[in-house]
């Protein structure tokens, strides 16, 4: 009897997984988590040249971070999104907390990764009982769970979707290299997920190499969002440029002023109600132009909101607000 049991659950879980891959490269459950000691992080400072552009003082930031953040999850649930909020922890202070997609990834074979981070207080973002509580309270299967934390003793670091622009369908990553995003921790998470690796260099308009991928890239099902500008090297360049194309998908090149305000940090999603949503930052609609957004509305959604203050101080926006949650359900 036990093992007739044991064999019905497995049968359950396969059934499950089977269920949330018809639509693999888009999510409709969302991770986020309210920060509680929002400041502008200086341990990520040297790297990230988005940050520290508010004047703000650190209550000011917080008050108006949190505002932004219910604001945005308020317009995510009223699009049919399921959203799954977390509170920041007071202690150990994690002034990066709001973006929790660099420290972990929720994939639909039920694997969760948890990932190198380069400053050590982004490490501390990392939680056990997140994942505990979307397993328990929420009722999402978790097969196993691939911590890459390990490289951190070799200072080589991975972080996560902001290092990496994921086509789950066709398992590519695309990962521009940085002090955030190594080749062989790239090639560790291909290695063990089952992607192939595309590693290229980005630089922004001064010359300074672009800390993540999803600041000047975007993949959603049909539709890809890349600052080609950004990219100096032409043949990796039309590397990435061709694999798109060859993966189906409609690009929309973006300007370097654009991902400035943040025109590649967004994210297409799938509502309960299967429609389909780009995420973004009011910025960074309003940098698009009508012929850029008339493309990303052949197949989505626009949900835009304000979060002025988390992007200046922070250096991140929407996207890097959401991790999906890919999991299949019990």
């Amino acid at each position: 009897m036990a093992k007739s049991s044991s064999i019905l659950v497995k049968c359950c879980e396969v059934l499950s997984i089977m269920q949330y891959k018809k639509h693999k490269q888009l999510a409709s459950n969302l991770l986020m988590i309210r920060p509680c000691n929002f400041f502008s992080n200086p341990q990520t400072a040297e790297s990230n040249k988005f940050q520290g552009r508010s004047n703000l003082s650190d209550n000011e930031l917080q008050e108006a971070a949190v505002n932004e953040f219910d604001m945005l999850v308020s317009k995510l649930r009223d699009a049919d999104m399921n959203v799954c909020v977390f509170e920041d922890t007071p202690d150990p202070v994690t002034p990066d907390s709001v973006f929790p997609n660099n420290w972990i990834s929720f994939h639909n074979d039920g694997t969760v990764v948890l990932y190198p981070m380069e400053a050590e207080n982004r490490r501390l973002e990392r939680r056990i009982d997140i994942i505990e509580i979307l397993k328990e309270e929420h009722g999402f299967y978790v097969k196993k769970i691939i911590d890459m934390s390990y490289l951190e003793d070799k200072k080589e670091y991975l972080e996560g979707t902001g290092s990496m622009i994921l086509d789950h369908i066709n398992k590519i990553a695309y990962a521009c290299l940085s002090s955030r995003t190594h080749k062989n921790a790239l090639m560790d998470f291909s290695k063990k997920m089952g992607f192939t690796p595309i590693s290229f260099y980005a630089k922004d308009a001064l010359g300074s190499d672009v800390y993540h991928t999803n600041v000047i890239m975007s993949l959603g099902e049909k539709l890809a969002i890349l600052c080609a500008d950004s990219i100096p090297k032409d043949i990796e360049k039309r590397q990435i440029i061709e694999s798109l194309k060859k993966s189906g998908h409609e690009i929309i090149n973006i300007s370097l002023d654009q991902m400035t305000s943040f025109a590649g940090n967004v994210l297409e999603v799938l509502s309960i109600s299967n429609e389909h949503l780009m995420l973004m930052s009011e910025r960074a609609e309003k940098s698009l132009t009508k012929k850029q957004k008339l493309t990303i509305e052949k197949y989505c959604r626009i949900i835009s909101s304000p979060i002025q203050s988390i992007e200046d101080s922070a250096g991140g926006s929407v996207r890097c607000m959401v991790a999906e949650i890919a999991l299949p359900k019990k």
